[in-house]
C-alpha cells in the first residue's frame, strides 16, 4: 500500500484490523461510503440504490421486476441512481444493475465481498498442491448454520468432509481453520483452496482424516472466543461424529484469525492438542497486550507445555506486516518458558503463504 501520514482514528482502525504496519492513502469521502442499496419500504415498495456518478445510462434487472416491466431510474447530482419497484410480494429475489451495458452485481449488498472473481494460476496444471485432480477422490465443503448463544444470531461456519465420510461411521479428530480480517468463512475454502489441499494430501498419504471446520471469525476477538468455545465447537461434538479430547482438536488461524487463535488457547490452554498462529502476534505498541499477555502465560505455562503437542507459528518472512509483532511476542513466550516451534518463508502477508502454511501444518496432525 501507499505511504501516507494517518491520524489516531486511522491508526486504531489498522490495530483493529490487524495490519499495524501498513498505511493507507487519504481519499474524499463519496456517497457510497453510506449508501443503502435496498430499502424495504412499509407500503410493498423496494427502493434499489447504486453510486455510479460517471455512467450516462444505468437500469436494473432481475426477478424482482416484474415480467415485462421497466423501472426507470432517477440519477441525483451526488451520483446516486434510485429505482423504485412497486407492490413486491413477500419473497427472495435476485437483482443486478445494468451501469453503461454492463451487469453489475449490488456492490454493497452484505454478500457482496464473497462475490469476488477467482483466477487459478497453475504453472504445474494438476502437480500444484491445491488444484482439483482428476484422480482425486474429493470431499464435500457444506455451508453449515448454527445458532450462537454469545450473539443470540444465527451464524455460518463452512465444514470440509473427507471423501466417502458420509458412508461411514468412523469418529474422526477435528481440525478448525480461521481466515484473517475482512474476509468470512469462505475464505479458506475458496481462495485458500482448503478442501482442495486436503483432499490431495489424504490422496497422497500425506494426512490423517479429520473434519476441517472453517468459523467466521469476522468479530470482536475475545467475542469470538466465546462463541467458538460455547457454541460452535459443541455444535460440531453433536453433529458429527468427532474426538471430544485436546488431542483430537486442532486450531490455526491467520493475521485476525491467529489472534484469535492466541486468544482461544490462552483463555482455554488444555483444549487444543495442536496449534499454529499464522502471520500474526501482539501489536508492537500495544504495552496492555504485553502486560496481560506476559501474567496470563505465567499463569498457563504449565498446562499448556503439556496439553500441547504442537504449538507452531510461521510467518511469511520479513516481508509479512505481521513479522515484527510475531517475533516481539515470542520473546514473551520464551520469557515464561512457552515451547514452540518457529518457521517462516518468503511471500509476505499472502495467501501464497497461508497455502503453504496449511499444506505443510496438517500433515503433523493426530500423529
Amino acid at each position: 500500500m501507499n505511504s501516507c501520514k494517518a491520524g489516531p482514528a486511522v491508526l486504531l482502525l489498522l490495530l483493529l484490523s490487524h495490519f499495524a504496519f501498513a498505511q493507507i492513502p487519504q481519499r474524499t469521502p463519496t456517497p457510497n461510503d453510506n449508501l443503502k442499496s435496498t430499502e424495504v419500504l412499509p407500503n410493498g415498495e423496494v427502493v434499489f440504490r447504486i453510486y455510479a456518478p460517471n455512467s450516462s445510462v444505468v437500469s436494473i434487472g432481475g426477478d424482482v421486476i416484474p415480467w415485462g416491466q421497466k423501472i426507470e431510474g432517477m440519477k441525483a447530482e451526488n451520483g446516486v441512481w434510485t429505482f423504485t419497484v412497486p407492490q413486491v410480494k413477500t419473497g427472495t429475489y435476485r437483482y443486478h444493475f445494468l451501469v453503461d451495458g454492463v451487469k453489475v452485481y449490488d456492490p454493497k449488498a452484505p454478500n457482496a465481498n464473497e462475490t469476488s472473481a477467482l483466477v487459478d494460476v497453475l504453472p504445474n496444471g494438476e502437480e500444484e498442491f491445491f488444484a482439483m485432480r482428476k484422480e482425486v477422490n474429493h470431499g464435500a465443503v457444506s455451508s453449515v448454520y448454527y445458532y450462537s448463544s454469545t450473539t443470540q444470531t444465527m451464524r455460518r461456519m463452512h465444514v470440509w468432509t473427507p471423501a466417502g465420510y458420509n458412508a461411514k461411521n468412523t469418529k474422526l479428530p477435528v481440525f478448525y481453520l480461521i481466515h484473517g480480517g475482512g474476509d468470512s468463512d469462505l475464505a479458506w475454502p475458496n481462495v485458500g483452496r482448503a478442501g482442495l489441499i486436503m483432499d490431495n494430501l489424504l490422496a497422497e498419504g500425506n494426512s490423517k482424516e479429520m473434519i476441517l471446520v472453517m468459523p467466521d471469525g469476522g468479530m470482536d476477538t475475545k467475542l469470538f472466543v466465546k462463541d467458538f468455545v460455547n457454541d460452535l465447537i459443541p455444535f460440531i461434538e453433536k453433529n458429527y461424529n468427532v474426538y471430544t479430547d485436546s488431542n483430537h482438536r486442532a486450531l490455526a488461524g491467520l493475521s485476525m484469525g491467529g489472534l484469535e487463535v492466541l486468544d482461544s488457547f490462552m483463555a482455554h490452554p488444555d483444549m487444543f492438542g495442536y496449534l499454529n498462529v499464522m502471520s500474526s502476534g501482539w501489536f508492537a505498541n500495544n504495552e496492555e497486550m504485553y502486560k496481560t499477555g506476559d501474567a496470563r502465560l505465567a499463569e498457563i505455562a504449565s498446562t499448556l507445555n503439556k496439553t500441547a503437542k504442537i504449538l507452531l507459528f510461521t510467518q511469511g518472512g520479513p516481508e509479512d506486516i505481521a513479522y515484527k509483532n510475531g517475533n516481539e511476542m515470542l520473546k514473551v513466550f520464551d520469557k515464561n518458558g512457552i515451547k514452540y516451534e518457529f518457521t517462516e518463508m518468503p511471500g509476505g502477508h499472502t495467501w501464497s503463504v497461508w497455502r503453504q502454511d496449511l499444506r505443510n501444518f496438517a500433515p503433523k496432525l493426530f500423529n
